[in-house]
């Protein structure tokens, strides 16, 4: 018998195959060519196809607050998880309380930021009850060189956050060196492109408002009046003490009201963030004087916002009262 086939289908296909190869044999050979290749192209069922290239994990980073952690994933890009702790506008930063959650973020990330300078002392020891080999921690005040004590708001400081930005990018490439050129480029976008506007603001207002005499509630806003050339006359005491909260002297406090009832003052910056019923009094005495308020946060507000676009906004702010309140 001659050779058997499953149904009619096959000897029609048969038959047509065999006419074609006879009519056109150029055509046969580029068929032919073309199914050897898809054959060979396509793995037979049951074997393993070549394993695709292995994908770097990506750094693990946890940053205490948001406004270093905005900065840190401007840095990194897509080569690292950043994950902040502090992020929610209504908390304050110098009562946090960290939880077990956080201390597990601590133990498994590969890289740490945080404030120092007394600011965040909960990091530390976090740090140091869960201890890990490789990973590297970075302490801006052990950087800047503030120790506990000192002025601890480093983020409110224009050169400090560039000093930031620059030692985090140098961390990543010893810690990701395959993209070390990768975190060179971000780097240079960041200080170039995303901070423009923020140091166009400083540089207007420090151009335009040179040595005007303003207040604040607390030692906040230092590190940005030095910066901006304004001329900060509160007391260095008070605003030490209400940062701590602690109360201030006497003579300090009567120096402070001396000043706004003088309106010596232009313009008065108020922290929004550490509202107590003491600065709440400072805010009602301020605004019965007609003294415009600039109301600052110490963390991202709204929290989703960058570091740039937040304080930006409250330059702005600040910028529109100064000229309120000196007519120009």
């Amino acid at each position: 018998m001659g050779k058997s086939y499953r149904d009619g289908g096959d000897v029609t296909r048969l038959i047509a195959w065999r006419r074609l190869r006879a009519a056109r044999p150029a055509l046969f050979c580029m068929m032919t060519f073309a199914l050897l290749a898809s054959t060979v192209a396509r793995p037979a069922v049951g074997t393993l196809a070549s394993p695709a290239r292995a994908v770097a994990p990506q750094l693990r980073i946890v940053v205490a607050e948001n406004f270093w952690g905005s900065i840190v994933h401007q840095e990194a890009g897509s080569h690292a998880i950043v994950t902040s702790i502090i992020t929610n506008p209504n908390t304050d930063p110098h009562a946090y309380e960290p939880t077990t959650s956080d201390a597990r973020l601590m133990a498994q990330a590969k890289y740490v930021v945080f404030n120092g300078a007394g600011y965040d002392s909960w990091v530390q020891k976090l740090l140091d009850a869960n201890p890990v080999n490789g990973r590297t921690v970075l302490n801006v005040g052990t950087l800047i060189g503030k120790k506990v004590g000192d002025n601890p708001h480093l983020w409110y400081s224009p050169s400090y956050v560039t000093r930031v930005a620059g030692q985090v990018t140098n961390d990543l490439k010893r810690l990701d060196p395959h993209h070390a050129s990768t975190y060179v480029q971000l780097h240079n976008a960041f200080l170039r492109t995303a901070l423009k506007g923020y140091f166009g603001e400083i540089n207007a207002i420090a151009r335009k408002y040179h040595g005007v005499p303003v207040g604040a509630t607390e030692s906040i806003f230092v590190y940005l009046a030095s910066a901006l050339h304004l001329n900060l006359i509160t007391p260095p005491g008070f605003m030490k003490a209400l940062s701590e909260g602690t109360g201030p002297t006497a003579q300090d406090k009567a120096a402070f009201d001396d000043q706004v009832t003088h309106r010596k003052i232009k313009v008065f910056v108020f922290n929004i963030q550490n509202s107590t019923p003491d600065t709440a009094a400072l805010e009602s005495k301020v605004k019965a004087e007609h003294i415009p308020i600039v109301a600052i946060t110490e963390t991202l507000q709204p929290a989703g916002a960058s570091f740039q676009v937040w304080q930006t906004r409250q330059l702005k702010a600040l910028a529109a009262a100064l000229a309120k309140a000196t007519g120009h």
